[in-house]
Parts: C-alpha cells; structure tokens; sequence
C-alpha cells in the first residue's frame, strides 16, 4: 500500500463528499483565479473567495495530470517540483506526479529566483508546475532553466514561454494510469528551511508518506466528521504530514489563505472546523486579540472546535495556559519532528498528557527515541545531550550529498542537531538547537529556556534570544523582544522581571525590535546574529 491508494480509495468511498476546500479573504477582484471549472463552486464578491472540490474530482485532476506527465516522458526517476501557494490545485497537483511514479518536488514560494534555479538543479527537477504569482521570479531565470524542462503555468493567461496546465490536463484521459508503487519508490523531495544557507534536498520513500498518515490519524483520532483548517504553507512538511490525517480518514480540510485572528476564527466557525494546527505566533496573535477586545469570541461558533495543535518550534508553556483558560473544553497536543523525519510526530505530547505542557512528549507511533553525549553515549536521565530518532519516516538521504547523510544517519538513528532531556516520567523537553547553544565563560545556556520565562511576562508579543560576542565571557545572551500592541516595557523593567532567573541565565543586553520568523514559524536566528552581531562590533569599536 502506498499513499496514492488512500487517495483511491477515498474516490470509491466518498466520491461525492467535499475533500477540500480553499477560503481566501481576499476581495475577488483582487484574486488570482487559477482554475476555473464547472466543478469549482464560487460564492459571491462580497463574501470570502471560496472553491471546492469533491474526493471523485480530486482523483481525476490528478489522474488528469499524471496522464499529461506521461504522455510527455516524465517516468519513475523523474522529479517534478511545484511552486503554488496554497490553493485547491496544489494537492490534486502532488498526487498526479506521485501516480506517474516520479518524485515530486515541493519547492518553497517564498524562494528567490537563485533559490528556485538552485533547487531545481540540485533535485534534478525536469517539470515546474508553477502559479500566477511566480511569473517574474520564473521570468527572471527562464533563459538558465528551460532547455530540457517542461514548464507548466497553473492559471490564466499563460506566459508565452510556457505551456497552459488547465487546458493540456483537460484534454487527458480521467483514468487512473494505475503505475505500479511501492513503498521502497521515491516519493518525494523536501527541502530544508535553508536558515542557514542554500537548503538541503531532503529524500523520502512512498514509506514515510505512509506512516506519517497512518501516524496522524493513531495521534490525533482523526474521523470521518473531522474537518482539519490548514493554514501553513503545503509546501513544508508540517502542513502536509497534518493533512495526511484528513486524507487517511476520508474527512474534509480546509485551505485557509491568511492568518489574521479574525480570519481563522471566522473560517472555524464558518467551515465547522474541529482541528486547527497553528503557529506560536499566530496563537499569540488569536490570545492578543481576544483579550484586547479586537474579536469576541460571541461571534463565533467555536464549540466543535475540540483540537488545537501546535508544532514546528518551541511552545512556551504560558501561552498554553492562556489558551485553555479561554478554551477549556479544547484537547491540546503539540507536535516535534523535522523534514528529515517526514515532518511532526517522531516525538509528541499526546492529548492525554496535558499535565505536561511544556515537553515535546514521548516518542510517536512508531518512532523510538535517545539522548546522546558527543561521544555517541546514552546519558543519563536529566542530563542534556542531542536527542536522535529512528523510525519508518527518517529521510533515505540527503540527495546528491553521501557526506552530509552519514554525518546525519548513523546506524539507522537520525542525528536531530537538538539539544533535549528526558525526565522522570519519560517525557522528552526540547532544551535548544545544538547550534543555538550560547557557550558564556564556559557555561552551557539554553536560549529557549531564557524565551519561555520572558514569553510569561503580559507585555511582550514575541522574544527571542540569541548569543552575541563577548570579549572577555566569549558570548552573552541577548534578548529581541517584540512587545506587544498597546503596551510599553522599557529595559529596567525587563531587567527587573528577569530577576526570576539564575543570575548567569539573565539577558546581558535588552533589544526592542520585532522578531523574524520564517513560513513555519521557526525564528531566524542566524539573520538576528548577522544583524546584531554586526551592530554590537561597531559599536564596541566606537567605544574604542
């Protein structure tokens, strides 16, 4: 069995039940309309764009795609990339190339022009499917990438250096190529968040893409009167491993494009939504608005809302005890993973555990877990040390790069580059990235400890806390602190709340200043050490 066989089989179960659909707020004259069919349902220009489709026309768009990929060569090998924001297309889009038995490749939309040519060539992409709001940045690299790959444009009004997807699709047959898979098959290729340079190519077997749907629905209890709201891009891992549980229970989701409070609670309550996977920003933003007044929750139907997840990053445990006191009939679970391990799930909380906010959890459905010294030692309970999984979701390799796989892989245990503990009762607490470590005067500092204290104080919207040069201690801890709307903090206050924390954890230098975060959710620490770093030399050398 492989993923495409859901798929199938939700067409002959559910063929005439809604499988997805896309909401955007955006005005309609102001949209993009990238497919237009009779089987796509639009409401009125005064209300929100919306489109759907059912489980049959999922099925046969993909089909329909797949049959264009063959008639055109693209065979088991092949690589197929996807540049799209999310919209009812996207999926459809994905699981023709995986019936063609080639590799899709999902590539980030908030990629560079470089970054786009830079993937394609290190995946080998030989097709881009691409959408309206990518023409210039396709534009600008067309002469470098068109020999030898087919460039298809999802939309109207196709540029005259590539090929119109809708109406080449629409004269393919809706049959079912029926392309023998199997879960050992190259599936698909995700690339890393690329924080810290050009990113990586991250290989997964059809296995991986199984077991995290068969995971998400053991993890969450995904029925078929679920209806999932996702709102992060279906490009990372993330998105698309939580949709896997919609797409193993046969139930609806919703594509939601924007993530103002106002927005995801209006679609909840609009779409009957029952699970929802945020970001710690935007469940910052929903808690903020609430209690500013700026949305009431009056205005809502909210009740059947029973699931709020949260993964991709640390989750300060304040800002879970906010949310269940305005929320408390709501299951809470949080979700750890990365692309190497198929996205969220090597690790998590569990719904039952909530008396342990705060920890990433215990291993997941199939997953096993441990702590390691430098040395490749287990330590001992307590002690911190570099958290590795094993399980059927850990990554083939780094494509096109054996040296940076074995650094990563080793004995079948994926090295997560994480800094954690395991406690007492089993639970594993997400301590830093090994690489976020900040070394003063020879003591090890967690960043993300220093960030969950300060996130309890009312008046700060976001932190984030980094190490900065240090002549005489090497680093210091500095901490970027984003306060919130219609609140003011100066340092001496900050100074003064910290006086909660062992003196050698206090930040040495305060900074007011929003705090970056990537499209999942993960702080950019690397551009806020180039930024500050930078700053702080100059300024020491002023003093000089």
């Amino acid at each position: 069995m492989t993923i495409v066989d859901m798929l199938r089989q939700n067409a002959r179960q559910y063929p005439n039940e809604v499988a997805l659909v896309e909401v955007n707020p955006q005005r309609h004259e102001n949209r993009h309309i990238t497919w237009r069919d009779y089987d796509l349902v639009e409401t009125t220009d005064d209300q929100p764009f919306r489109r759907e489709i059912t489980w049959s026309v999922f099925d046969e768009k993909a089909n329909r795609f797949a049959n264009l990929l063959l008639s055109r060569g693209v065979r088991k090998d092949d690589k197929v990339a996807i540049l799209l924001y999310n919209c009812i297309e996207w999926l459809p889009l994905y699981f023709g190339v995986l019936k063609t038995g080639a590799t899709v490749v999902p590539l980030n939309f908030r990629y560079t022009a470089e970054e786009i040519e830079y993937c394609l060539e290190k995946s080998d992409a030989n097709v881009l499917a691409f959408g309206p709001e990518f023409i210039g940045r396709v534009e600008d690299i067309v002469d470098r990438i068109q020999a030898g790959r087919l460039l298809f444009y999802v939309g109207d009004d196709c540029p005259t250096w590539a090929e119109p997807y809708q109406e080449l699709s629409a004269l393919c047959s809706s049959s079912d190529p029926q392309v023998p898979l199997s879960e050992d098959d190259d599936a698909a290729i995700y690339f890393s968040s690329g924080t810290t340079g050009f990113p990586k190519a991250i290989l997964h077997h059809h296995l991986s893409l199984l077991q995290s749907a068969q995971m998400e629905q053991k993890h969450h209890g995904q029925t078929h009167d679920d209806v999932f709201l996702c709102i992060p891009p279906l490009y990372h891992t993330g998105a698309k491993m939580h949709w896997f549980g919609s797409l193993a229970s046969g139930s609806r989701a919703v594509l939601l494009r924007g993530v103002s409070p106002k927005t995801i609670l209006e679609t909840v309550s609009s779409e009957r939504c029952t699970i929802v996977w945020l970001l710690v920003p935007w469940a910052q933003d929903i808690l903020t608005a609430i209690e500013n007044g700026t949305v009431s929750l009056g205005d809502y139907e909210l009740r059947q809302w029973r699931l709020m997840h949260i993964g991709a990053q640390p989750v300060p445990k304040s800002l879970i005890r906010r949310w269940l006191a305005i929320f408390p009939w709501q299951q809470y679970d949080t979700n750890y993973g990365l692309s190497e391990s198929t996205g969220p799930g090597c690790v998590h909380l569990g719904v039952e555990n909530v008396d342990h906010v705060g920890a990433i959890g215990v291993p997941g459905y199939r997953w096993q877990c441990r702590i390691i010294d430098e040395g490749g030692t287990d330590v001992a309970p307590g002690q911190v040390g570099e958290l590795c999984v094993k399980g059927p979701g850990v990554m083939e390799c780094y494509y096109k790069d054996p040296k940076a796989t074995a650094e990563t892989i080793i004995d079948g245990w994926l090295h997560t580059g994480d800094m954690a503990r395991q406690d007492e009762d089993g639970f594993y607490w997400l301590v830093d990235r090994k690489k976020d470590v900040i070394v003063m005067g020879g003591e090890n500092l967690y960043p993300v400890q220093i960030e969950d204290f300060l996130a309890a104080n009312d008046a700060i919207q976001d932190v984030a806390v980094i190490g900065l040069p240090d002549d005489r201690l090497g680093e210091i801890p500095a901490a970027i602190i984003q306060v919130k709307e219609g609140h003011t903090l100066t340092e001496d206050q900050v100074n003064k709340f910290c006086l909660g924390l062992p003196r050698y954890k206090r930040p040495r230098k305060v900074i007011f200043a929003k705090v970056p975060r990537n499209p999942t959710g993960k702080i950019e620490k690397p551009a806020l050490r180039a930024k500050y770093g930078a700053l702080d030399i100059v300024d020491k050398e002023n003093r000089r």
